[in-house]
């Protein structure tokens, strides 16, 4: 388990739809709808996460000519995966949010 990972933005993105169900195992092509996230950038992150063990994946064991396309590839996040998602995703929010004393000023007005 890989919990030096460099979560990325986009990887965090990927992340946070996993951590709304847990429980769900996710597909690339749905991920790409639900991130917006190419191809070319979604599957080496799935990947990164894979080889670091914070995903599982498997083949979908369905009978392609009775569902009427391939089997898809599965996503599931491992349960230290989802502790350590869970943990990075609060760190980033943490390190992106503004002081709690910061004065907001509209910008070109008087204040």
């Amino acid at each position: 388990m890989a919990d030096h990972l460099s979560v990325t933005p986009k990887m965090a993105q990927i992340l946070k739809v996993f951590l709304e169900d847990v429980e769900q195992p996710r597909y690339g092509f749905e991920l790409m709808q639900l991130t917006s996230q190419h191809s070319g950038t979604l599957y080496p992150i799935l990947a990164t996460l894979e080889k670091a063990g914070w995903l599982n994946s498997h083949r979908e064991d369905i009978d392609p000519k009775e569902a009427g396309r391939r089997p898809r590839r599965m996503y599931l996040l491992t349960p230290d995966g989802a502790v350590l998602a869970q943990a990075r995703l609060e760190a980033l929010a943490e390190a992106y949010r503004p002081p709690v004393n910061a004065r907001l000023r509209p910008q070109g007005g008087t204040a």
